[in-house]
Order: structure tokens, then C-alpha cells, then sequence
């Protein structure tokens, strides 16, 4: 899942960077994208990854 936010949240740092939008400072592109490497990183991580079963093995 959190790799699919990144992915979105690249693909809006490419639009902002690729329309040369203005934004204020907090929306540049790249803070945009270092938010979706922190997300990938996080997932890269196992963070996110599932639920997991605890119960007990047979």
C-alpha cells in the first residue's frame, strides 16, 4: 500500500516539476518526492506490509 502512495506522490512531483507550477514552499516537487521515497523506504522497511497470523503452528 505504501508503495502505491509513493508512486502517486511521484507522479505529482513530475507533474509540478513537468507544468512548472508555483506552489508555496511546503508543495515544491521535490519535497513531494522525498515524501514518496520516505513512503518506499517505510515499505521497503516492512512497514505496512500485511497483517500477520499469531496463532500456533502445527
Amino acid at each position: 500500500m505504501l508503495a502505491i502512495v509513493s508512486a502517486v506522490l511521484f507522479f505529482i512531483a513530475f507533474l509540478i516539476n513537468a507544468a512548472d507550477l508555483s506552489t508555496n514552499d511546503v508543495f515544491t516537487s521535490t519535497n513531494v518526492m522525498l515524501l514518496g521515497l520516505a513512503l518506499l523506504a517505510l515499505h521497503f522497511g516492512g512497514v505496512g506490509g500485511g497483517w500477520t497470523a499469531r496463532g500456533r503452528r502445527r
